[in-house]
C-alpha cells in the first residue's frame, strides 16, 4: 500500500502565504510526477502544479508567479509554497503522485486525503 499524507493547510488573510507538504510512504520503488490539484465548492478539480522526477515543473494558469512546487526525492515529499494568496485560491487541495511499487510495475496514481486552504478577504 501507498499513502500520501498532506499537511500545512489553514486559514490565511489575502496576501498571505502558506506551505503545503505531501509525504508518500509505504511500498515505493520510485515516484514519477508529484503534484497538487484543488477543488472549490461547485467547481471541477483543477491542476495547481506538478513536478517530474527530474525537476521539471508545470503550473496552472491562475497560480503562475505566486506558487512554487518543489520535491525532496530522498524523503518522497513534495512541497507547495503559496504566496500572495487570494480569496479565489480557497479550495480543498489534494496531493497526487504516480508511484511504482516494484521495478517492473506500472506507475499507479495515488491521492492524498486533501487539506483545506481558506483565504479571507
Amino acid at each position: 500500500q501507498v499513502q500520501l499524507v498532506e499537511s500545512g493547510g489553514g486559514l490565511v488573510q489575502a496576501g498571505g502565504s502558506l506551505r503545503l507538504s505531501c509525504a508518500a510512504s509505504g511500498n515505493i520503488f520510485s515516484i514519477n510526477d508529484m503534484g497538487y490539484y484543488r477543488q472549490a465548492p461547485g467547481k471541477q478539480r483543477e491542476l495547481v502544479a506538478f513536478i517530474t522526477s527530474d525537476g521539471s515543473v508545470r503550473y496552472g494558469g491562475s497560480v503562475k508567479g505566486r506558487f512554487t512546487i518543489s520535491r525532496d526525492n530522498a524523503k518522497n515529499t513534495t512541497y507547495l509554497q503559496m504566496n500572495s494568496l487570494k480569496p479565489e485560491d480557497t479550495a480543498l487541495y489534494y496531493c497526487n503522485a504516480g508511484v511504482k511499487r516494484y521495478p517492473s510495475d506500472y506507475a499507479l496514481q495515488y491521492w492524498g486525503q486533501g487539506t483545506q486552504v481558506t483565504v479571507s478577504s
